[in-house]
C-alpha cells in the first residue's frame, strides 16, 4: 500500500493532506493508520507530516528486536512451522528484554532435529503457534526487525503472523549479514563462522534461536562501531546495509586456505 510514498516516509516526511489523500483510495485513512501502526509501522507525525519515527530517531536510541527463529521446513505455504524464536530488545546500548519460546509442532525431520538439538520432547508440550505469534507481535511492537539473514526470518514470521489471523508485518528491517558484509572484512559471513573469527558469544549454542539472537546482536554492535559518521539515523543505518559498497576480502584468503590443507594434512597423517 505504502511502497510508492516509502521513499518519503524514510527521508523528509509527507504532509499530512497528501498522506491522507493517498490512503483515502484504500478506505477510511484513520482506520488504516491504526492498522498499519499495529502492524509494526514505525509512523509518526512531526512537525505537520507523516514520516517513519526511524528517519528522526538516532541509532543510539533506536529500538532494535534482534530475532532468530528455528523452524521445521523452510517452506511456510506448505505448512512449515516455527518451532522455536527467540529474540532481544536492544535500545540505548543495553539487552531491555528478551523473549524465547517453543512452539507447539508434531513433526520434526530428523536433519532439523540433529542440526538444532530440538526434538519433539520440546515442542509437543510448547505453547500453541498462535499464542507465541501473538505474545511475539506484543514484545516485537514498532521495533526494527534484525536478524542474521532477515528476509528468511520476517517472511517466515509475517507468514506465521497470517497463519494464526494476524496482519502480515510492517516493521522496518534490518539484516546484519548485509551490515557485516559492509563494515567487517571477512572471508564468510555466516553466524557460526564470524563468532568463531571475532569471539561473539562465547558459550553460543549454534542453531539455537535466542544463543543466534544474542550473537547477531554482538556483531551487530561491532559493526556499529565502524559505521561513518554520515550515518546517524536508523533509517541512515538501514540504507548503509543496503546500498554502501561491501568491504573488500582480506587479501590473505590463499594463505587461510593453504593453512587449513596443511592443519587436514597433519590430522590425516595422525
Amino acid at each position: 500500500m505504502l511502497s510508492k510514498l516509502d521513499t518519503a516516509l524514510s527521508q523528509q516526511g509527507i504532509t499530512k493532506e497528501r498522506f491522507y489523500k493517498a490512503l483515502d483510495k484504500f478506505g477510511e485513512s484513520g482506520l488504516l493508520i491504526e492498522l498499519l501502526r499495529a502492524q509494526g509501522l514505525p509512523l509518526h507525525e512531526h512537525q505537520g507530516k507523516f514520516i517513519y519515527k526511524t528517519a528522526i530517531q538516532s541509532i543510539a536510541h533506536g529500538k532494535f528486536c534482534i530475532m532468530d527463529i528455528e523452524t521445521n521446513g523452510s517452506k511456510p505455504l506448505r505448512g512449515d512451522t516455527i518451532i522455536e524464536l527467540g529474540a532481544v530488545m536492544y535500545q540505548d546500548g543495553h539487552i531491555i528484554d528478551t523473549f524465547e519460546s517453543f512452539v507447539w509442532c508434531d513433526k520434526i525431520p530428523y536433519v532439523i532435529s540433529e542440526l538444532t538439538g530440538i526434538s519433539l520432547e520440546n515442542t509437543l508440550n510448547a505453547p500453541s503457534l498462535k499464542k507465541v505469534m501473538y505474545d511475539f507481535k506484543h514484545f516485537l511492537g514498532d521495533a526494527v526487525f534484525v536478524a542474521h539473514d532477515v528476509r528468511f526470518d520476517y517472511k517466515f514470521t509475517s507468514a506465521m503472523m497470517e497463519r494464526v489471523g494476524l496482519e502480515p508485518l510492517a516493521n522496518r528491517k534490518l539484516c546484519t549479514f548485509e551490515l557485516a558484509q559492509r563494515t567487517i572484512p571477512s572471508h564468510r559471513y555466516g553466524l557460526k563462522y564470524l563468532n568463531e573469527i571475532l569471539h561473539l558469544h562465547h558459550e553460543a549454542d549454534h542453531h539455537r534461536a535466542l544463543s543466534d539472537a544474542i550473537t547477531a546482536l554482538e556483531l551487530m554492535k561491532i559493526s556499529l562501531k565502524k559505521l561513518p559518521k554520515r550515518v546517524s539515523t536508523v533509517e541512515d543505518l538501514i540504507r548503509f546495509s543496503k546500498e554502501a559498497a561491501r568491504i573488500p576480502k582480506p587479501l590473505n584468503e590463499n594463505i587461510e586456505k593453504e593453512s587449513e590443507e596443511k592443519e587436514k594434512n597433519l590430522e590425516n597423517r595422525a
